[in-house]
């Protein structure tokens, strides 16, 4: 499922335009979105947590030419399925 089909199955189930599927859609993405930048916890109880997790700074090697490489520090979005989404995949 992309963007698309979720917006066309949003309307349909809820009844609305595809319009205002999409405009919710995109609310909710930017909101959750602001929130990790800000290193805020997002969780959707039963269906799952997003959050922010540093990666360290570390060496790593180049398969190509078998030489070591720096790979810089950075943040990482981590999310963790909830339990009610758990038990319906299972």
């Amino acid at each position: 499922m992309n963007k698309t089909d979720l917006i066309d199955a949003m309307a349909e189930h809820a009844g609305i335009t595809k319009a205002a599927s999409k405009k919710a859609l995109e609310c909710a993405l930017i909101e959750i979105e602001g929130a990790l930048q800000k290193g805020n916890r997002v969780s959707l109880v039963g269906f799952g947590s997003w959050s922010v997790s540093k990666r360290a700074a570390r060496d790593g090697r180049n398969p190509q030419t078998g030489a070591t490489i720096k790979i810089k520090a950075k943040n990482v979005v981590k999310f963790k399925a909830g339990s009610d989404l758990s038990n319906a995949v299972n």
